[in-house]
């Protein structure tokens, strides 16, 4: 039998047979995770994570028509692709809420890759955010939640949003919000118990006593409740833009978390995402007491300076409420989430 020796190796031919070229095996696949977090370093529940592999990734075959890969961030922020092609990558992250930020790599074969944090920063405009549902859509899902939330299942916590960057509600939304709080059987038993406290203590004593009396003090706590929610809560916020909700912080040093809370007494969010002052609830606390002269016994009615008076009263109440929602109340309301809604 011949066998001819060629100059590269020492391959050999042998009779009636011919050559064939040694396979290569195909370069193993690997994994890429990583986790998303705000610029505070809490974790985006619901970002879209898009992975695609460059056109100069020589592992990507011919036949791949979808390289893409797509992934959503769960509770703890993270997320993961499996069988990745070795060689350059990249990922595009969306949120509701967040500026879309990308991230580039390069995976080993079998390698199993952790890419560094990826910290969202606030998007400067909502709605330049690609999601798949409109702004309306987000606000009124967010706002199902809220409704939901009560301290120790019974006390509306309604106010109060545990979602940092929240869509701004429409004005149709704030209405909405405010007339679910004033028709809640809690606000009825609040109302009641205040005007047999009133009427206890001969409180309003031109109403007299008995039912009539106990009427007219009913109808007056309840219209000073309709009136606070109505033109702080709804229709001031809806001509100024601002949303009337608290923003629970939770994140931070005690005293900076302290001075927050404090300061919101008097500082609100405006639809477009920017901090400024609370007038809604300035010249809200100044409406309502103003409206009350109207309707209160002409030996109750307060002067002018009463009425700056009892608002100073009330902005000093807004902060302790403030207080408590944020280093007290939250831990008493089941239902609450802080998460951002979860895109498809």
């Amino acid at each position: 039998m011949l066998c001819v020796l060629l100059a590269v190796g020492a391959t050999c031919l042998c009779a009636g047979q011919t050559s064939s070229p040694t396979p290569v095996p195909a370069a193993a696949s690997g994994t890429v995770s990583g986790t998303v977090v705000d610029q505070s370093g809490a974790v985006v529940v619901g970002a879209r994570v898009v992975l695609a592999l460059p056109t100069g990734n020589a592992n990507v075959g011919a036949k791949d028509q979808s390289p893409k890969q797509e992934a959503v961030t769960g509770d703890n922020g993270e997320f993961s692709f499996a069988n990745v092609p070795p060689g350059a990558f990249e990922l595009a992250i969306s949120a509701s809420g967040f500026a879309p930020q990308t991230s580039s790599g390069i995976l080993l074969p079998g390698e199993i890759h952790t890419v560094p944090q990826i910290a969202l920063a606030v998007a400067e405009n909502v709605t330049d955010v690609d999601v798949s549902l409109s702004r309306i859509e987000i606000a009124e899902a967010q706002l199902k939640d809220e409704e939901k939330q009560r301290v120790i299942g019974i006390v509306p916590n309604f106010y109060v949003t545990y979602d940092p960057h929240a869509v701004p509600l429409t004005s149709k939304q704030k209405f909405k919000l405010a007339a679910r709080t004033v028709v809640d059987p809690f606000t009825f038993l609040v109302v009641a118990g205040t005007a047999g406290i009133e009427q206890a203590q001969n409180h309003f004593y031109e109403y007299g006593q008995g039912v009539q009396g106990y009427a007219k003090r009913f109808g007056v706590n309840y219209a000073d409740t309709v009136n606070g929610t109505f033109i702080g809560g709804a229709i001031l916020p809806a001509l100024l833009k601002q949303d009337p909700r608290y923003f629970y912080k939770g994140t931070g040093s005690f005293e900076s978390r302290f001075l927050y809370a404090i300061s919101m007494a008097v500082v609100c969010k405006g639809d477009n995402g920017h901090w400024q002052p609370g007038y809604s609830t300035i010249l809200g606390s100044l409406a309502s007491g103003g409206i009350a002269n109207l309707y209160y016994p002409a030996a109750d009615r307060n002067s002018a300076a009463l009425t700056f008076d009892n608002a100073a009263i009330g902005l000093a109440s807004n902060a302790i409420g403030n207080l408590l929602q944020e280093f007290v109340i939250r831990k008493l309301t089941p239902h609450t989430t802080h998460q951002n809604t979860a895109q498809p």
